[in-house]
């Protein structure tokens, strides 16, 4: 009996932490939305559930305190509920990024038409496309394609110097674009510590897999 309570928490834990995977990617793409179309009523959307995000993060963390305290869990068990409690602030942080892009769209949208957001929308695509694969690799426990995710973020990396630099030209031979050009500047920031944060996810994911710490270390080949 005790077994199969843990299995329905354990269950219940994964399909909370895959909603607030969901939940987040979903605020990240339309704050992007919001900024490229001058969508200010998306941009407040995003801002209004970074609420309902907090509720959810809430929830994870008193569940995950109950199975760690009640049914004491071990070994692989033990790992699951570990990573989700190391995943779940991460994804909150990665929501508030995607809150303070939506401000950002919110002053932008107020401001002229700055020149269009390719590089900047091609980072957003990377970062959803890296956050999106790291959830599926967190449910099927691959570590492998964790792997592969942790370095596709030097791609988030490579873009967002083009645009830092771009951005920095642009303010140098057009003083008046000085303030468009800095609150763009913060949002490619945002979107490059997305992509941090999504490696950290992808680290936890080979730990819950290998019993593996990858953090901070050179990388490393998965076990054949």
């Amino acid at each position: 009996m005790e077994h199969r309570i843990i299995d329905q928490q354990l269950d219940l834990l994964r399909d909370k932490i895959l909603l607030l995977g969901g939940t987040t990617e979903a605020a990240v793409h339309r704050a992007m939305q919001s900024l490229v179309t001058r969508d200010s009523e998306l941009a407040k959307k995003v801002l209004e559930e970074d609420k309902v995000i907090d509720q959810m993060e809430l929830e994870i963390d008193r569940l995950s305190i109950e199975i760690l305290a009640l049914q004491h869990p071990a070994a692989h068990d033990l790992r699951f509920v570990i990573s989700v409690a190391k995943i779940t602030p991460i994804l909150e942080r990665i929501a508030d990024h995607a809150g303070s892009i939506a401000d950002a769209a919110l002053i932008l949208n107020n401001e002229p038409q700055m020149n269009n957001y390719i590089d900047l929308s091609l980072m957003a695509e990377i970062a959803a496309g890296m956050l999106r694969t790291a959830l599926d690799a967190f449910t099927a426990e691959d570590s492998k394609v964790s792997r592969d995710v942790i370095e596709l973020d030097k791609k988030i990396d490579v873009t967002y110097r083009k645009v830092f630099n771009e951005l920095l030209e642009l303010m140098i031979d057009n003083p008046s674009a000085t303030t468009g050009a800095a609150h763009l500047l913060f949002v490619a920031k945002h979107l490059e510590r997305i992509g941090d944060y999504v490696k950290d996810i992808c680290e936890l994911n080979v730990y819950l897999r290998e019993a593996a710490f990858i953090k901070h270390s050179p990388r490393v080949e998965a076990p054949q």
